[in-house]
């Protein structure tokens, strides 16, 4: 990855490209668990969303390798999907990006009116 396509996004772009095209020869029914995996997944993202790009990469290894053992998507993920996220992704209480930037400026705020005292 050179500097450009990391500043533009095209190399996210071409990857998630690629994910898409992987998806595509998977079961209806996994193809939905991927849309709910991917859309429960970005919001743990960071600004660029770049730290996503393996969690995202291992989430669909995994579907391609349980669609080749012919399992029912129950059975691989169970039924909260938005927890099968939560925990790819560190914990049950993994803060989400609003979250850290809600801090963020919380503690500026903070520190700014500490500072007028």
């Amino acid at each position: 990855m050179n500097f450009l396509e990391k500043i533009t996004g095209s190399d996210m772009t071409k990857a998630m490209k690629g994910f898409e095209a992987r998806a595509k020869v998977l079961p209806a029914e996994y193809q939905t668990a991927w849309k709910e995996i991917i859309s429960n997944l970005w919001i743990h993202g960071d600004f660029t969303g770049r730290n996503l790009m393996p969690i995202l990469d291992s989430a669909l290894e995994l579907l391609e390798v349980t669609s080749a053992d012919c399992q029912r998507i129950e059975e691989v993920l169970g039924d909260d999907i938005k927890g099968f996220c939560a925990a790819l992704v560190g914990d049950e209480g993994a803060k989400t990006y609003r979250d850290k930037w809600r801090d963020q400026l919380n503690n500026n705020v903070a520190r700014k009116l500490g500072g007028l005292k």
